[in-house]
């Protein structure tokens, strides 16, 4: 019982934040600004911490296999959410494909941002002894006819035009996170019925949340990579922008699943309810 209340307590204080207009019209620029300023924590950070180390298992674990425990948890969210309320496969299937159309585009992004780092890049081998090492840095010697498989399998380093797809992952998932959860404030303040389990997803998809935003601030202090990391974080904004802030927008239909909430938000209220329910949630949208 004790446990009980202490999640409904925490899920509804942080369904109240997520859902909060200031909140929700202003997270993008907050995390833009982490984006942008977050490098100058590298002054004040220590290189000797475990998080200045690649193989902690932070990194390990859930960086790597990012957007595989974003789809976990927001899917499984979504999915519960909207299948409880309406009892409709299709319509959860359309909530849920908001998920695979977030991934097929990152996917995309990845490809193109792996071909053109090999068009644009070129192989270099180290000299790591000689008169050419000069105060402990290795010059650098040009190898032509290379590909970056066969540079990096050569043990060579492979030098090109890169853009961070780690902030880029981790900035798309801290967007698409904010928007399919910011969804259950407003449910709840129409009264709908949430038992444990659906509190217990939405509190994983709320620490997720965090999680990513610590794990980017993390990246920004220990690994500062300008401006490879501003234009991850650049591309990630506008993919959120173009699809939640432009795609979705166009309502649902069978080229377009819709925004967060559409075709749930009018359970258990009168029509007056409904309607100021979902102006409400346009607003913050």
């Amino acid at each position: 019982m004790f446990l009980n209340t202490v999640l409904v307590v925490l899920t509804d204080l942080a369904a109240r934040f997520l859902g909060n207009t200031v909140f929700r019209q202003h997270f993008h620029l907050l995390l833009s600004a982490v984006v942008m300023f977050g490098p100058a924590l590298s002054l004040w950070v220590s290189q000797h911490s475990v998080f200045a180390k690649r193989s902690h298992f932070l990194y390990r674990i859930f960086l790597r296999s990012g957007w595989g425990w974003t789809c976990i948890f927001v899917g499984s969210f979504v999915f519960l959410l909207s299948f409880s309320i309406r009892r409709s496969l299709s319509l959860s299937i359309r909530h849920l494909s908001r998920l695979g159309v977030a991934g097929g585009l990152w996917l995309g992004f990845c490809k193109l941002l792996d071909l053109l780092e090999n068009t644009t890049g070129s192989c270099y081998e180290p000299l790591l002894s000689g008169p050419e090492v000069t105060n402990g840095q290795p010059m650098l010697v040009l190898r032509e006819g290379e590909s970056k498989s066969e540079c990096l399998k050569a043990g060579m380093l492979w030098r090109g035009y890169e853009v961070s797809e780690d902030v880029f992952l981790l900035c798309l998932c801290c967007l698409l996170l904010a928007e399919e959860t910011a969804v259950f404030g407003p449910y709840l303040s129409l009264g709908g019925i949430s038992g444990a389990p659906l509190r217990i997803l939405f509190l994983f998809c709320v620490l997720l949340l965090w999680l990513w935003i610590f794990l980017l601030l993390c990246l920004l202090a220990y690994f500062p990579q300008f401006p490879t990391q501003l234009l991850g974080g650049a591309l990630g904004c506008l993919s959120w922008r173009g699809l939640y802030q432009g795609w979705y927008r166009l309502g649902p239909s069978w080229y377009c699943p819709g925004r967060p909430g559409t075709g749930l938000l009018n359970t258990k209220t009168s029509s007056a309810e409904v309607e100021d329910a979902q102006l409400s949630h346009d607003h913050c949208n």
